[in-house]
Order: structure tokens, then C-alpha cells, then sequence
């Protein structure tokens, strides 16, 4: 099993959200967070500058089956990109063992 953790734009949560269900990644969890990039100009609107430092993101903890990596890394990236700097990370790490709690269930027949 694999745990494949992404990093996303907020704007593009719903993209994501909507594409990992097509192919078939039902439950991830989710979370807001702030990240520091590598972005060091502020921008400009209306003639007051803004700090780009403090990066509002969208951070997706998913856990899957090894089968199923591939198809999750390349639908997060197809629908998260936008070709611009800040467009996120993902990291991808084992996953000994997962229980159902409900049941005591373990290993990948879980995660269906």
C-alpha cells in the first residue's frame, strides 16, 4: 500500500476531488494549510503589494493500493496543474499495514 500525500492550489481542490473520484479514489482526507514556497517576489494589485511568501494550499493525505499509484499520481497532476510556479508537490511513502476498525479487518481489502 502507498500513501500518497499532495500539496494542491485551493482553486483547484474541486478539479482534483472530481477526477480522483472518476478513476475510482473515493475517501482521502483533507486539510488547509499555509506552506512557505520558493516564490520570493510579492505582487503588485491596485498598487499595493502583497506578500507571496505565505502560500495558502490545500494539503490531501490519500492511502491506496499499490495498483492503484500510477493512476492517482497522474490524475492529481493532470488535474492540478497549471503549468505556473506554486502548483504543489507530491510525496509518495509505504504504508505497512491499515485496519477497519469496525471490523478488525486488515491489509489492502480495507481500502475498498
Amino acid at each position: 500500500m502507498k500513501k500518497v500525500e499532495a500539496i494542491i492550489r485551493k482553486s483547484k481542490f474541486s478539479n482534483v476531488k472530481r477526477a480522483l473520484h472518476e478513476v475510482g479514489v473515493n475517501f482521502f482526507s483533507y486539510w488547509d494549510v499555509t506552506g512557505l514556497g520558493n516564490e520570493k517576489e510579492g505582487h503588485v494589485y491596485r498598487g499595493v503589494s502583497y506578500s507571496t511568501s505565505d502560500i495558502q494550499r490545500r494539503y490531501l493525505s490519500i492511502v491506496v493500493n499499490d495498483d492503484f499509484e500510477d493512476i492517482t499520481v497522474k490524475t492529481i497532476i493532470e488535474s492540478a496543474s497549471t503549468g505556473d510556479v506554486g502548483d504543489g508537490k507530491i510525496f509518495v511513502s509505504n504504508i505497512d499495514e491499515v485496519y477497519r476498525i469496525r471490523t478488525g479487518e486488515k491489509g489492502g481489502q480495507t481500502l475498498k
